[in-house]
């Protein structure tokens, strides 16, 4: 994740110019992304509008929560993040509005904003579920163009967020699988795949050097597989497996110039073993994502 010293204080949005972000499951064969886009541009005209991603697997909310807390701190304060990765659409989950000191998120109370709002950093949080604000009729599969696209317009149109709903005091946070030593070596797994088919961990950067797994003697092993660590991609031949610290400090098996996914056959809670190895593999720093 970015640094703290990249960190903003929210701000209400301008009416002027709001960014609005858009990370969805929804890809980019059908019409929904752009629906959702009339609906904030009939609101808010002078909107902003990022795209950034359609390409979350579907229902894996854990991976959408991921893309918004990786990219939400490098965008200006006051930015207005929308996120539609929604299995229970229809079901009595909860819309938010969650505002913290750095931008406004607004999606389904399933965890998929809870990695961008650590507690520390919520100011308040609003049931946005019987807004006003709605479309009507309110589909009950389409929540992205009834409910959040019209909740993020109106804030981009500057609306005080406490005009949409009731203030409540919590929302629903992602438990993520930890890493643990055992035996000297360090356990964990595989969170998600991305779209280039690298596997990314639960291990952190600091988790390894805490434990020690930051020279060269390092090696990982996720089933018959013991791969070295390098600083890039391209520090092991095309076709080769090797793993690397992300631009998101998490622990990644990847192939150079090809997909682990593929090739291992792994996924979403896939073993993943660090320890240590014979002199082979190069210094642990952080490498490119």
């Amino acid at each position: 994740m970015a640094s703290a010293s990249k960190r903003r204080a929210a701000t209400a949005p301008s009416p002027r110019a709001p960014i609005v972000t858009l990370t969805t499951d929804f890809g980019s064969r059908d019409p929904f992304v752009g629906i959702m886009k009339g609906v904030i541009l009939g609101i808010a005209p002078a909107a902003r509008i990022v795209d950034l991603t359609h390409g979350v697997p579907p229902q894996a909310v854990l991976a959408g929560a991921h893309a918004l807390a990786s990219a939400a701190p490098y965008f200006p304060r006051g930015t207005i993040h929308v996120v539609v990765v929604d299995p229970g659409v229809g079901t009595r989950r909860r819309a938010l509005v969650v505002e913290t000191r750095d931008a406004w998120l607004v999606g389904p109370d399933n965890g998929c904003l809870s990695l961008a709002a650590p507690a520390r950093a919520v100011r308040r949080i609003v049931d946005v579920s019987r807004t006003r604000r709605r479309l009507t009729p309110t589909s009950a599969t389409f929540h992205g163009r009834d409910v959040f696209a019209p909740v993020a317009a109106a804030l981009a149109a500057g609306v005080d967020a406490a005009t949409l709903g009731p203030r409540i005091a919590s929302m629903k946070r992602l438990g993520l699988p930890r890493s643990h030593r055992r035996a000297g070596a360090l356990l964990g797994e595989v969170l998600w795949a991305d779209g280039f088919g690298n596997l990314v961990t639960n291990v952190g950067h600091d988790t390894l050097a805490a434990a020690g797994f930051r020279g060269p003697e390092v090696s990982v092993t996720i089933g018959a597989h013991v791969l070295p660590i390098r600083a890039s991609y391209a520090d092991v031949p095309a076709g080769e497996l090797v793993a690397l610290v992300n631009s998101t400090s998490l622990l990644e098996i990847a192939v150079s110039g090809g997909s682990a996914a593929a090739r291992l056959g792994a996924s979403a809670g896939t073993p993943v073993r660090v320890s240590a190895a014979g002199p082979s593999t190069f210094p642990l720093r952080a490498g490119r994502a």
